[in-house]
């Protein structure tokens, strides 16, 4: 569980809520609540990568060598929700959080299908609405300027449960 919440923090460091339930349960939330500690999430390290050609011998070696264009994506993955995931008292907001290599192209964006419908989202972490108890699915797609899919994800299976009060 840590591990999908160090992986979901966008670039800065954010801080987060650790605290545990009476049946010794440790549980983490980006929202603060009663009894919880604050912990700071360090930020990831990131590195990119750039390639380029090699002069070869129809050119000078005093220009400089041209940057290929880049060809697509590797790999796109849901990384928050986890597959399979059960989630509890979200009070309808899901944070989702997306690996993609190589990182997000200027003029791509992501798309993502929640439970089949398409919802608009910003970059590869974003917050859904409105998400309530039950089975959900969740898939998401990079697409380029001119709406061409480049990468899309498996589709993610996952669970919210709400806890209910007796009256």
């Amino acid at each position: 569980m840590l591990v999908c919440l160090l992986v979901a923090v966008p670039a800065a460091a954010q801080e987060a809520y650790r605290w545990v339930d009476e049946d010794g349960v440790v549980h983490y939330s980006d929202r603060p609540r009663e009894g919880a500690e604050a912990i700071v999430l360090p930020a990831p390290n990131v590195a990119t990568t750039r390639r380029v050609q090699r002069p070869s011998a129809a050119q000078d070696e005093d220009d400089e060598p041209a940057e290929e264009p880049q060809t697509g994506y590797t790999s796109i993955e849901i990384v928050s929700p986890g597959a399979e995931e059960t989630l509890w008292n979200i009070e309808g907001v899901l944070n989702v959080s997306v690996a993609l290599q190589p990182g997000l192209q200027p003029g791509h964006q992501v798309r993502a299908y929640f439970d089949g419908q398409m919802q608009p989202v910003s970059g590869t972490s974003f917050q859904l609405q409105e998400v309530w108890r039950g089975v959900h699915n969740i898939q998401v797609e990079v697409v380029d300027a001119t709406g061409k899919m480049m990468i899309r994800s498996r589709p993610s299976r996952f669970y919210v449960q709400q806890n209910t009060v007796a009256f």
